[in-house]
């Protein structure tokens, strides 16, 4: 792929093929992205405390059996009354639910106020895990107070 502009074999208008990739716009651009990140991830981060509002939100039509996971504060785990294991919540509920598609049963998680996230997403990992996807959260009724 050289290419010569001249007739002539070495004259002064030659152009020499070179090989070699120039490197450094590539190297300039990259530190520039680099700090560009460094400046915006300490950004993102969430770091002040907030103590949210109460949604008051229009109730919604329940299903004609909704199924009910409560988690407690201490972590012990409930499909409707009866006690389970924290990690097998979707494969219980699997069960119950027979042939039918998980994907079309609504399920409704209880918790309490004090239970901590990662008993929360472990349920809703197993949940997920066996393919309940319809998700909803029961919270207190606040327009009745």
């Amino acid at each position: 792929m050289a290419a010569k502009l001249s007739t002539g074999g070495g004259g002064k208008y030659a152009i020499e093929q070179n090989s070699e990739i120039n490197v450094t716009p590539f190297v300039d651009i990259m530190l520039v992205l680099l700090i560009i990140f460094m400046v915006a991830a300490p950004l993102a981060t969430v770091s002040v405390e907030v103590k949210l509002p109460r949604a008051v939100a229009e109730a919604q039509e329940n299903p004609p059996v909704p199924i009910y996971v409560s988690i407690q504060n201490d972590g012990r785990v409930y499909i409707g009354d009866f006690a389970v294991d924290i990690g097998s919540v979707g494969t219980e509920l699997s069960g119950q639910i027979g042939r039918r598609n998980p994907a079309d049963e609504r399920i409704f998680i209880r918790a309490d106020q004090q239970t901590r996230y990662g008993d929360f997403m472990q349920v809703m990992n197993s949940l997920q895990d066996n393919g309940f996807y319809s998700v909803a959260l029961v919270g207190e009724d606040t327009a009745s107070q």
